[in-house]
């Protein structure tokens, strides 16, 4: 039985970075629960919408997205390399941000999939996101399809440091550093002032002193081509694909639908909102994950 379910509830809010929603109902439990029992083994494909219910804010939900909520737009690859001075504000942002953002915690979404994974469901956990929230989690075969901001690599030499280290090293390097800030954004900076920004001592690499970069797949920059190649064979590997809080709207996480429709696998689709493969899975249930998610992993939980 379907335990959150609450007859003639209106559409809700939950918190400030989740989108109205509307309350799943029990049609949408059982059409999930039977996709899980009837395949075996299921890719998870997560996004941005399983974060925000940790707090951290995605690009593109309605209202209260970062572009829905200011102008911002992400960093740019080609801009990172490019110039200095964009490496400095990065830096800058990321530096005060650091703190909140790697002190979120995972929710129950995240719990939930762990849960999947242990009762042998789960061949693999691919996320778009770079907060490793799923290993927090204690999931244990997760692919970072974005990369991870807990790595930081030079991009002259083969040089990286944990974030936490280099995290110490900014801080010695940059002592005055101050801010006042109440939101963190997906990839984890913040608003700075210009002065402060400008004051900044941007990090370089101990060993060839050429630029630092999270390991982290920009906007305008490619997933590694090995990493594509392992996400092929995972979903090759299995029976179905389960996308959790994604609207598929870049090209690196909808063509694996394409490749999972192409080899006649299963599609279920759990996000709040319309996504860019709404015409071609097999199943589309729209609510919070975390709303529907737990009672669902319930019938597959280890005891």
């Amino acid at each position: 039985m379907f335990s959150r379910i609450i007859p003639h509830r209106k559409f809700i809010r939950q918190i400030v970075f989740v989108p109205a929603y509307k309350p799943p109902d029990q049609e949408d439990y059982e059409k999930l629960r039977e996709f899980l029992q009837t395949n075996d083994r299921v890719l998870i494909l997560t996004g941005a919408g399983i974060s925000t219910e940790s707090g951290i804010p995605d690009y593109r939900s309605e209202e209260v997205g970062l572009y829905a909520r200011s102008n911002h737009k992400p960093i740019q690859y080609q801009d990172f390399v490019k110039y200095p001075k964009v490496r400095q504000r990065y830096w800058a942002r990321n530096f005060v941000g650091w703190p909140k953002f790697s002190s979120v915690e995972p929710n129950t979404t995240h719990y939930s999939i762990r849960e999947l994974e242990k009762a042998g469901k789960v061949t693999a956990i691919v996320t778009q996101n770079v907060d490793r929230l799923h290993h927090k989690a204690g999931s244990e075969n997760v692919i970072e399809l974005h990369g991870t901001g807990y790595i930081v690599k030079c991009m002259t030499c083969p040089y990286e440091i944990d974030r936490f280290k280099l995290q110490d090293i900014l801080l010695k390097n940059n002592p005055s550093m101050e801010s006042s800030f109440s939101t963190i954004r997906p990839d984890g900076d913040v608003d700075l002032s210009q002065e402060q920004v400008d004051n900044f001592r941007t990090p370089v690499c101990p060993k060839c002193e050429g630029p630092l970069k999270p390991d982290i797949v920009f906007f305008g920059d490619n997933v590694p081509k090995d990493r594509v190649e392992q996400v092929r064979k995972q979903v090759s590997g299995s029976d179905a694909v389960f996308v959790l809080g994604s609207s598929l709207t870049v090209y690196s996480s909808y063509r694996i639908i394409l490749q999972a429709k192409e080899e006649k696998k299963k599609v279920a689709v759990l996000n709040i909102g319309p996504t860019r493969a709404d015409d071609i899975v097999d199943l589309k249930v729209s609510t919070k994950c975390g709303e529907i998610l737990t009672d669902l992993c319930n019938v597959f939980k280890v005891t």
